[in-house]
């Protein structure tokens, strides 16, 4: 804090005869500002002192109080101008009396306090939003290694396959999927819908896949090849032969749609317990499949018998009848005659039992027993379901669905492709408790 200072010039006392400037008059005291300092005028005392000119002291005193004037400080006053001054010297500076100094310190605080708040208002909870609570992890000092980047996927090669001709004797070493073409182009109508046709590729993939992981060649002359192109395997047409021929007869989309559900089922197939499954497949049901026992003996844990209700009304030859004299029926049964009691009351042929996929079991002919399955192959019909009605010397039997009725049936799956089913749909229903697999993976070590 600052002092007051008061500057008073005090004039000497002037000898006799001299004149005092004017600017030693106590005016001085308004030069630093102060307030009106209240002079006096203080007589002097009678001095006795002698003039060397012969004046007279009394004289001389007169002249000299005349001309001097001793100023007098009142002390009351000074203190307060001291006070006044010194609140005014010792407050503190404002902000506006000097804006050069302050206003770069402002614009760089007003820049950090941006910076800080434009980050929390791009992160600040909408409405919509809930602030979700960052748990504490129990173990947040234990360094953790990181996860392992995924590796490629692997592929392999695809497999080949050697198919037997049966028309020219040959054999014809092709790709895999190449082969799964020409199945399906003989095997399924291309009219039918892609998922079915999907469906279909996978079967016939997995039939082949099974037949090559075991090094399958039975039924195949010499064994010179894989698998034959009859039914006895697969019906099989080389794919250069369907495209020209499909083209020949305006087919160029069943075409596309034929390669599309290849394409799109490539290297699939149906395992069980991580083996190829037997895929076997037929035409049309009953209205439901078979158990894998009641027509090969063998019970297999994915054939089993399961409901087909869309054949019945899909497929053409659903419902079937031929006629047929009794003497040929007792022939390709390689029965002699029918005996006598069986003439009198007319039951020659009876069903004794039937199977859970409701076809013919057992059943009695002029006094000797068959399977269901035998009297379908030993008289050429189309199913081991059938009814029979003798009119005279001739019998009229009624057959309902076409094939073996074991594992897929084409029209039932086709019914269930036009309710929306995908291929994978399909196939769960036909196969129970399977998977899928990588054709190419699975023979990769053959």
């Amino acid at each position: 804090m600052k002092e007051a200072r008061v500057q008073v010039k005090v004039p000497l006392v002037p000898r006799p005869g001299m004149q005092e400037p004017e600017e030693n008059i106590v005016t001085g005291v308004e030069k630093d500002k102060l307030a009106p300092v209240n002079l006096r005028a203080v007589p002097s005392q009678p001095a006795k002192c002698s003039s060397p000119e012969g004046k007279s002291t009394d004289k001389l005193d007169r002249q000299a109080a005349e001309h001097i004037h001793i100023p007098v400080i009142e002390l009351d006053r000074f203190r307060r101008v001291k006070r006044r001054r010194m609140r005014t010297f010792g407050r503190k500076r404002r902000w506006g009396r000097n804006p050069t100094k302050w206003q770069p310190a402002a614009a760089v605080s007003a820049l950090l306090a941006m910076a800080l708040l434009i980050p929390v208002i791009l992160v600040w909870p909408r409405e919509s939003e809930s602030v979700k609570p960052t748990p504490v992890r129990a173990d947040a000092n234990i360094t953790r290694t990181p996860a392992p980047t995924p590796a490629v996927p692997v592929t392999y090669p695809e497999p080949k396959v050697r198919v037997y001709l049966s028309a020219t004797g040959t054999t014809m070493n092709l790709p895999l999927e190449d082969y799964v073409t020409g199945v399906v182009a003989a095997e399924m109508p291309a009219e039918f819908r892609l998922e079915a046709l999907k469906a279909q590729a996978i079967a016939a993939r997995t039939f082949i896949v099974r037949r090559l992981a075991a090094s399958d060649t039975s039924g195949v002359p010499s064994g010179a090849a894989d698998v034959t192109d009859t039914v006895s395997h697969q019906v099989f047409i080389p794919p250069d032969q369907v495209k020209s021929e499909w083209t020949r007869l305006g087919k160029a989309k069943e075409w596309e749609k034929l390669q599309q559900a290849v394409r799109e089922s490539r290297d699939a197939v149906m395992t069980y317990q991580g083996k190829a499954i037997t895929a076997s497949f037929f035409s049309t049901s009953n209205g439901y499949t078979e158990n894998a026992e009641d027509v090969w003996g063998n019970a297999v844990p994915y054939l089993q018998s399961v409901d087909s209700p869309w054949d019945k009304s899909l497929a053409p030859g659903f419902k079937q009848t031929v006629k047929m004299k009794r003497s040929e029926i007792l022939q390709k049964l390689n029965l002699d005659a029918i005996p006598v009691t069986a003439q009198k009351d007319g039951s020659w042929m009876e069903v004794l039992s039937t199977t859970k996929g409701h076809r013919i079991k057992e059943m009695q002919i002029a006094g000797e027993t068959f399977n269901g399955p035998e009297v379908r192959k030993l008289l050429g019909l189309r199913s081991s379901q059938f009814s029979w009605k003798a009119v005279g010397d001739e019998v009229q039997i009624t057959t309902y669905g076409y094939g073996h009725g074991v594992g897929m049936s084409q029209w039932g799956a086709n019914g269930m492709a036009q309710e929306g089913h995908t291929a994978t749909q399909i196939l769960k229903h036909y196969y129970t408790g399977i998977s899928f697999g990588q054709a190419s993976k699975m023979l990769a070590s053959k």
